[in-house]
């Protein structure tokens, strides 16, 4: 699991509106990376509107912002659309980035156990480094912690 102050493992991922994305081509900006579990379930869903309601308020602050989870595009393309999100989705569909970022892991709901994405946020800096990493994140009030992060990098 990457840790504050290691360079963050790079990737490269499709993304809602086209194409893909890799990070090694944001150096420069700061990035925020959060995992959610799952598209259209209430809390990532009130997380992606929130990042989607301070995207400028980001993009001011010097930051790009993305949400990864492990469903398909056509899932993120409906879940975008659906709410009005602007906030880029990135489909990691073989689990290889939520794995590298530590955030796969075992879950236990009503004392069944199984493997899922913990809610969890990156803050990468303008050299690609991690600055900055909340984990089993609470939706209520995290957007405005990330940005005021962002706004003091």
């Amino acid at each position: 699991m990457p840790e504050i102050s290691q360079p963050a493992p790079d990737f490269t991922l499709p993304v809602t509106g086209g194409g893909e994305i890799s990070l090694s081509d944001l150096r420069g900006k700061a990035v925020v990376l959060y995992f959610y579990p799952r598209d259209d379930t209430p809390g990532c869903t009130k997380e992606a509107v929130g990042f989607s309601e301070h995207l400028e308020a980001f993009a001011d602050a010097g930051a790009v912002v993305f949400g990864v989870s492990r469903d398909t595009m056509a899932k993120h393309d409906r879940f975008a659309a659906k709410h009005t999100l602007t906030v880029p989705l990135l489909a990691d569909i073989d689990g290889a980035v939520t794995e590298a970022y530590g955030v796969w892991v075992e879950k236990n709901m009503y004392g069944k156990k199984s493997m899922g994405i913990e809610r969890a946020t990156y803050l990468i800096d303008a050299s690609g480094n991690i600055a900055r990493i909340w984990r089993k994140v609470k939706v209520a009030g995290h957007v405005e912690e990330v940005l005021d992060a962002v706004r003091a990098l």
